[in-house]
């Protein structure tokens, strides 16, 4: 697997990193805090984010990362997120999306628990922290993507009238909406890229590889006797999987490659309707009418 050789610090600067506290994100954390960064673990479960922050502090010595609670089922809990970072915290520098769930239901709005998570509550994060991203000399937006989103498609009129871009209770139609959430999370990042144009904030979209991580810890049980003795023996373990996390967060001379899908450390092709232009902008908007921002 290839590793990030960017040298990069990260002292005085501010990053969120979503799912902080286990898995990808919480080895991100860690190489960041290693650099100097302040770190702010945004997660749901208070008692793994303290129990990640010891071990985090532990190993780099840091006394700088923070836990702040976010919710990312619900759409309410994210805008609270965003107010209290706002009014604690004087500059971001670096946003990850890397919150990410396999799993079947709904979130408090009503919105297939995927679709709501893994694209929509990270759509409106981002949103809400733009401006602050703005005022950094430089920042950046890296969100988590899969090479699932190949197999994923957007069916519109599902989304307006279900709240969500699939529905069954199979196993297979998990898989099939969480391939949907991630192409969602390839065409956010395209769509961004070009409404930051001319600004100091750049954005990419990473395939992390097969990693060993939490993500499927809502499958039942049956499932989860076949998955984790097959990842424990085939998928990458965390630190290695947060290495083009790391690449898109730190390398220098990125820039122009916004908006671009990142894999192994090196930039990427997407599947032609991940980069369709239409397409993402009709998500786009789409997705802030369910946010409440248009």
């Amino acid at each position: 697997m290839a590793e990030c050789k960017s040298s990069a610090g990260m002292a005085g600067k501010t990053v969120i990193i979503t799912g902080g506290n286990t898995g990808i994100g919480k080895a991100t954390a860690t190489e960041l805090a290693k650099r100097g960064a302040r770190v702010i673990l945004a997660c749901r479960n208070k008692h793994k984010a303290e129990q990640a922050i010891a071990d985090i502090e532990r190993e780099t010595g840091s006394t700088d990362v923070q836990y702040m609670h976010l919710d990312l089922a619900s759409l309410q809990a994210v805008r609270c997120f965003a107010q209290t970072f706002l009014k604690t915290e004087s500059r971001l520098d670096l946003l990850i999306n890397n919150a990410g769930l396999v799993a079947d239901g709904r979130t408090e709005d009503g919105f297939g628990i995927e679709f709501g998570v893994n694209h929509l509550g990270h759509f409106l994060l981002t949103c809400l922290l733009l401006d602050r991203l703005k005022e950094a000399p430089q920042s950046r937006v890296v969100t988590l993507t899969s090479m699932a989103h190949r197999w994923g498609k957007i069916d519109f009129d599902a989304l307006v009238t279900n709240k969500d871009l699939g529905e069954g209770r199979y196993s297979w139609q998990f898989f099939n909406a969480y391939c949907n959430s991630k192409l969602c999370n390839s065409l956010f990042t395209h769509e961004l890229a070009k409404r930051l144009r001319g600004t100091n904030v750049t954005c990419y979209s990473v395939h992390p590889g097969v990693v060993r991580t939490e993500l499927s810890r809502h499958v039942s049980l049956w499932q989860m006797v076949i998955v984790v003795p097959i990842s424990r023996l085939f998928f990458l373990d965390p630190k290695a999987g947060a290495q083009t996390t790391l690449y898109c967060a730190l390398q220098e001379g990125i820039e122009p490659l916004s908006g671009r899908y990142f894999f192994c450390c090196a930039v990427e092709d997407v599947c032609a309707q991940a980069k369709d232009d239409a397409v993402a902008k009709k998500l786009w908007d789409i997705s802030e009418g369910l946010c409440g921002l248009s």
